[in-house]
């Protein structure tokens, strides 16, 4: 944790959006850190999830093509210690093991990806269908309908075959989308009959920006100030093209539901008293969640973004704006495709105006948005050095797309913490008071008549982390990544969750309290049986820093992040 000091951070600093129709919430008030002792709806579906890369591992197995993630994660330099995901957590050939941990955490449901390139290697259906890769599927799918479990599914969690991203460019070009729709649609004819809630893209935010903008992340492109605008005008166009081939084939006989997975942070003024603070706040999440949220549920791109990218593509002496524009005929395409909203959400910042630079050469998604990112010292940062504890936001970022988009059915797709440490330790606390406390402010936004329908804990498993490799660790389950068999032992979280589940929310004070004190009390024996598996010292130790999130103070009791992006990104 990160040690508090003497600050006085003013806790009534609100977000007061002008939006009209958020009577049901009120911006103003200060419930930092009330408690609500109550029970979710009848229904309400608890979960998990992960992702086809960063847990199945086989990367070249039974004819699986190359994905642009086993490219860049062989080339020297762009994961943490030159760690791939070849074998991560050899979730290919643990299928009956990680069901059979979901069925005793009690899962309603859990979230994962297809690999593109597993089931078309080259991406190009018409080139080969793997049917190796299809039976893996089929498996995993029939051994979670067999206990119970529901199966929701990501068509695209980053993977794309690298033959499209070496032949075309990738997301740069508009030919990916007649692409993904043909694998979409093999999806949907081989696993329609047995899956009811699709996914099209998870985070997309990380896969344009840092893709195409910021080149962290596969494939490794660094298109300042455009790269990520294409993208992502791709991917919109795309997932609406998936939606309207399934509602048009599909949705009569299979009776399923297509949506979306967006990430985002909150983003609270600094100054509640300053206009341009404001204005900064909302336009901090309109760059990251609007920018996909809004097409979708509306037919084109946030105003924000228009004029602002706008503008600074005219200061740059440029003819047009290097935000793409769609097409009338496209808008009304584009609107409404959207059966639900996966939303993801780690943190929270606060937000600040600053003047960027509008010269060519400095060009940039970020510029673009005229913002300060600032953080609370006093926020408990457990995990990775962008993710900080802040509760609160979590119940206004679900109020703002109640307001913004209808109030649509919401999943919550993606939400958890990391550890900083090597993790020899399972008695995971600042993980379950994490869960304790976001869950909780769900619950506060569901009585505030936000349409959630369920919550995902991420991650089932520790898992490959991007660029990151495997130094940090998401997991309701610590997996032993140096033991060939990558064993799972699960982490004092995992009796927590259990807990919430089965209660279905947290019904009184005691009884929360005794399922934390016992929950530590019982990984005493699992990290007794870790320790036994492998001589491990039990002194925590700090992973190494990197200087994409140095914190710089300014004024007096808020610390200023420098790149600290606007999606969970490491997730």
């Amino acid at each position: 944790m990160r040690p508090g000091g003497a600050v006085s951070v003013c806790h009534v600093l609100m977000l007061v959006l002008c939006l009209s129709a958020a009577e049901d919430f009120d911006w103003t008030k200060d419930e930092h850190g009330s408690f609500y002792y109550g029970t979710f709806p009848a229904g309400f579906s608890w979960g998990a999830g992960g992702s086809a890369y960063q847990t199945e591992g086989a990367w070249d197995k039974d004819g699986k093509g190359l994905s642009i993630w086993d490219v860049f994660s062989h080339k020297k330099g762009k994961i943490l210690l030159n760690e791939t995901g070849d074998s991560s957590c050899e979730g290919y050939y643990k299928v009956k093991d990680d069901v059979s941990l979901m069925k005793e955490l009690m899962l309603n449901h859990y979230i994962f990806s297809i690999s593109w390139p597993r089931i078309i290697p080259t991406g190009i259906k018409s080139d080969h269908i793997n049917e190796r890769g299809i039976q893996y599927y089929d498996q995993l799918i029939n051994q979670l309908l067999e206990n119970k479990i529901t199966p929701i599914v990501t068509l695209y969690h980053w993977d794309l075959p690298q033959v499209l991203q070496e032949k075309y460019g990738g997301w740069q070009n508009i030919s990916m989308v007649n692409h993904f729709n043909e694998f979409a649609n093999l999806c949907f004819e081989r696993f329609g009959n047995r899956v009811k809630h699709w996914i099209t893209f998870s985070n997309p935010w990380s896969v344009a920006v840092e893709g195409y903008e910021t080149g962290e992340h596969a494939p490794g492109l660094k298109l300042r100030g455009t790269g990520a605008y294409r993208a992502a005008h791709h991917i919109i166009k795309a997932h609406a093209k998936v939606w309207h081939t399934y509602d048009t084939q599909w949705r009569g006989k299979q009776r399923g539901l297509v949506g979306i997975s967006l990430s985002g942070d909150w983003g609270e003024p600094v100054d509640i008293s300053n206009q341009r603070d404001i204005e900064a706040a909302e336009r901090y999440v309109q760059f990251c969640l609007g920018w996909f949220a809004t097409p979708i549920f509306h037919g084109d791109y946030p105003q924000v973004m228009k004029d602002f990218v706008g503008r600074k593509s005219a200061q740059q002496g440029l003819g047009t704006s290097r935000l793409p524009s769609f097409s009338p005929q496209e808008k009304s395409y584009i609107k409404g495709t959207c059966d639900f909203l996966g939303i993801g959400h780690f943190t929270t910042r606060y937000i600040t105006h600053k003047n960027n630079p509008s010269g060519r050469s400095s060009s940039s998604f970020f510029t673009d948005r005229d913002v300060a990112e600032l953080v609370d010292p006093r926020w408990p940062d457990p995990g990775s050095e962008w993710l900080y504890s802040v509760p609160w936001g979590f119940r206004r970022m679900l109020n703002f797309v109640k307001t913004q988009y209808g109030n649509p059915a919401v999943y919550v797709t993606e939400n958890g913490v990391s550890e900083k440490m090597l993790c020899t330790e399972l008695c995971d606390e600042w993980r379950i008071q994490y869960f304790k406390d976001y869950i909780n402010e769900m619950l506060k936004a569901i009585k505030d008549g936000v349409n959630v329908k369920g919550y995902t804990a991420w991650s089932l498993l520790d898992k490959f982390e991007w660029d990151e490799g495997y130094s940090e660790r998401f997991g309701l389950y610590y997996v032993d990544f140096r033991n060939k068999n990558k064993p799972r032992y699960p982490k004092a979280s995992v009796q927590f969750y259990k807990q919430v589940i089965s209660s279905n929310g947290f019904p009184n004070q005691r009884e929360v309290e005794n399922w934390k004190r016992k929950a530590v009390e019982t990984c005493s024996s699992s990290n007794q049986l870790l320790a036994a598996a492998r001589r491990i010292p039990q002194e925590h130790a700090e992973k190494p820093k990197r200087n994409s999130g140095v914190l710089l103070p300014i004024f007096s009791d808020l610390y200023m992040v420098r790149n600290s992006f606007c999606s969970g990104k490491k997730e």
